[in-house]
């Protein structure tokens, strides 16, 4: 059985799902790198929509889809517009923050990330550090940036805002596949999109600490994935 695995911003395809290496000997992985990131070139802009047109093919005749944060709001809107292809959805914190809209906590994180994005800093290795301070992230950086995550960090500076995606929600809801919201308990805006997703798509909810955003590294993760790939298979 095929898993369709979507990263989020900063690292690639490989550099986010590593952990889930061992899942291979079950399931067939598919590990896209999303444009703009290593080995493609690099991108002007990145857009949602437009690659969640290019990735849904990689469902192919029926597949599990799993995305992690910016990766996460894509595959929220591959599983609205293929449904028929979708065996099941795990989204880990996707910042789709036009969910939750209104609660103090949200409306203060994209306050926050779109101030950030807007004024810099723009060094790569500055604009890194700064991101991944503002998301939650406890992924630690080299000094000097090697060049695969100098790119992705330049791709994140061109990725269209992720709250600005419109997330159909009603027709989540009444897709027959089985749905599964990750996430960290470190950050209460990425808590509320979560807690909306739960109770909107009836979705199962899993909570693992110990990684901040970087989820697909938390402990347990891959355990918790597996579990609920096996039952849904």
């Amino acid at each position: 059985m095929r898993v369709v695995l979507v990263h989020g911003s900063v690292g690639n395809g490989p550099a986010t799902w590593g952990a889930l290496q061992p899942l291979a000997e079950r399931y067939e992985l598919v590990v896209p790198n999303r444009g703009g990131y290593p080995p493609h070139p690099q991108l002007e802009r990145i857009d949602f929509e437009q690659q969640a047109e290019e990735l849904a093919p990689l469902l192919a005749d029926g597949a599990h889809l799993v995305g992690h944060s910016y990766g996460g709001v894509i595959s929220l809107l591959v599983a609205a517009r293929h449904p028929g292809s979708v065996r099941s959805l795990t989204v880990s914190e996707p910042p789709a923050f036009g969910v939750a809209r209104g609660r103090p906590e949200v409306e203060q994180l994209v306050a926050d990330l779109d101030a950030f994005f807007r004024a810099g800093p723009h060094e790569p290795g500055a604009f890194l550090r700064g991101f991944l301070a503002v998301v939650g992230s406890d992924a630690k950086l080299p000094d000097p940036l090697p060049p695969e995550l100098e790119q992705g960090a330049r791709a994140s500076m061109a990725e269209r805002p992720p709250w600005e995606a419109e997330i159909p929600l009603d027709e989540l809801a009444t897709a027959p596949f089985p749905k599964l919201v990750v996430s960290g308990a470190h950050h209460a805006a990425f808590d509320a999109v979560c807690d909306v997703l739960e109770e909107r798509l009836g979705a199962e909810r899993a909570i693992l600490p110990g990684a901040g955003h970087s989820l697909p590294r938390a402990p347990g993760y891959p355990e918790r994935l597996k579990a609920f790939l096996d039952g849904n298979t």
